[in-house]
């Protein structure tokens, strides 16, 4: 890959003979095209092949959370190549012939905000109750913190999300489920995230729960 400065008729996107360009953080950017190769991949490569997969369509559906509170979004890696590369390295277990999630290790945020404490996880009708302490005052804990809750099903990969579930010092919060996750057994996070959004803390996976 190389990069380039505009000429006279300005940067090219898209492929013109061999040679693609785009524009990737800020640069022009020209690529050769891949070639084509008739080798059949190895269980390796098709291992790498499906966590990538497992782990993009994941990251897809959790991508409003992620692009906010998930490291730093500094430096070459954004802040979905960083959760992409710890998901695949951390979050997935080989179990012959295919790979699992263990979902305690999944993050949808990584920050130096305190956490959550002593949380519990509940299901009334329709909805995901969770309940904790209030640690406002530890650390740059703040009683207004916000509380932002995600719910994953991995039988239809939906996802439900709240950015702003309750505050830090409300210690319980409801998030209303859609009729259609009746029955479904559903993995849940949550995490808190400073009033104006600098600061925010790793997530904490709660548990997994049937909704009714």
């Amino acid at each position: 890959m190389g990069t380039y400065n505009k000429g006279i008729l300005g940067a090219f996107s898209g492929k013109v003979g061999p040679v693609v360009g785009a524009s990737w953080r800020g640069k022009e950017v020209m690529r050769s095209l891949p070639k084509k190769s008739n080798r059949v991949a190895s269980a390796l490569q098709q291992q790498q092949r499906q966590k990538f997969a497992m782990v993009n369509d994941f990251l897809g559906g959790v991508q409003p959370v992620i692009k906010r509170y998930y490291g730093s979004d500094s430096g070459i890696k954004t802040r979905r190549n960083q959760a992409m590369s710890y998901l695949m390295r951390e979050a997935l277990v080989f179990n012959d012939p295919d790979y699992e999630w263990d979902y305690s290790k999944v993050l949808i945020s990584r920050g130096d905000l305190t956490g959550m404490e002593d949380a519990t996880l509940d299901v009334a009708a329709g909805a995901i109750s969770v309940t904790w302490t209030d640690n406002s005052e530890q650390g740059e804990a703040l009683a207004n913190d916000q509380l932002v809750l995600v719910v994953y099903d991995p039988a239809t990969k939906a996802v439900v999300y709240s950015l702003a579930a309750g505050e830090r010092a409300d210690e319980a919060a409801a998030l209303a489920m859609p009729s259609y996750l009746d029955g479904a057994e559903v993995q849940v996070w949550a995490t808190f995230v400073a009033a104006d959004e600098k600061l925010f803390a790793t997530s904490l996976y709660l548990g997994s729960i049937t909704v009714i």
